[in-house]
């Protein structure tokens, strides 16, 4: 009985949530839009979208632990793909702009609301979208902002990261941008829960996480790539195999049985 209404009441908050984020970009974002330097504009916007994240997170209680540091100033941040939950993990940490698959334009609230945030989307296998979308990535690199990769192209079940589409690495070279690799591993329940693969639906993947009393996801930035004479090719090779050989890591450290001592780098926790 308890977990029913701790699950209606976090439904609830979802639900005002959502609301929330309509008042937002049909009414605020354009007031700011208008009234502010397009500078300023973005930064007051993005500071927007963290604080509704962050408010996402604590919903869904969401414990993330970030190991490393991310670069001042502009980057192609590239990360290993699993859940949706990806986005607000690293979203409310990091302000900047995703670039996600086509098909989210058809999530329900969510994909409306992504776009108005001014995700890019990317429809594969169209050569001309394609460009577009590697045009307005440069220009956001351009303009100061992170942008947010998922070069697998789709999800995976956290156990391996697919290959790499090398394209989207493109937009920093051709920007002359950081690209700092990040990976992502889901622990505990959440290991085997949150990955968003197949068949799943947004909705009821959703109600699932809220069953959930706790969902832990591990953070580890790297190191910027060093870019001078490398092919995209060359560098979307380097970020995957750093993300695995990170996630390898963390996996060997995680089997060490308690009773030996471990030497574990201070997280962050948000």
């Amino acid at each position: 009985m308890i977990a029913t209404l701790r699950l209606l009441y976090k439904i609830k908050l979802i639900v005002l949530l959502f609301l929330s984020g309509f008042v937002i970009v049909l009414g605020l974002f354009p007031v700011i839009n208008r009234s502010c330097r397009p500078i300023q504009a973005r930064e007051r916007i993005n500071r927007i979208k963290q604080a509704w994240l962050k408010t996402f997170r604590r919903i869904v209680n969401l414990e993330v632990l970030i190991e490393g540091q991310a670069v001042d100033g502009p980057a192609l941040v590239v990360s290993n793909h699993v859940s949706w939950l990806d986005i607000i993990a690293l979203g409310q940490h990091l302000p900047g702009y995703f670039v996600a698959k086509n098909d989210i334009l058809d999530w329900p609230v969510i994909g409306y609301l992504s776009k108005k945030a001014g995700t890019i989307f990317v429809r594969r296998g169209d050569k001309q979208a394609i460009h577009a979308t590697t045009e307005q990535m440069s220009w956001l690199l351009i303009q100061n902002s992170k942008v947010f990769v998922f070069p697998e192209g789709t999800t995976s079940d956290g156990s391996t990261v697919l290959p790499f589409h090398p394209s989207l690495l493109q937009p920093a070279l051709l920007t002359h941008t950081a690209i700092q690799p990040v990976a992502l591993r889901y622990e505990g329940q959440a290991k085997s829960l949150a990955p968003f693969i197949g068949d799943d639906d947004f909705i009821p993947h959703l109600f699932k996480m809220l069953k959930l009393g706790k969902i832990e996801v591990r953070i580890k930035i790297l190191p910027v790539l060093e870019m001078a004479d490398k092919s995209r090719s060359a560098l979307s090779y380097e970020a995957h195999t750093g993300i695995i050989e990170a996630l390898r890591a963390e996996t060997i450290i995680s089997q060490v049985p308690a009773s030996l001592p471990v030497s574990r780098k201070r997280f962050s926790r948000f």
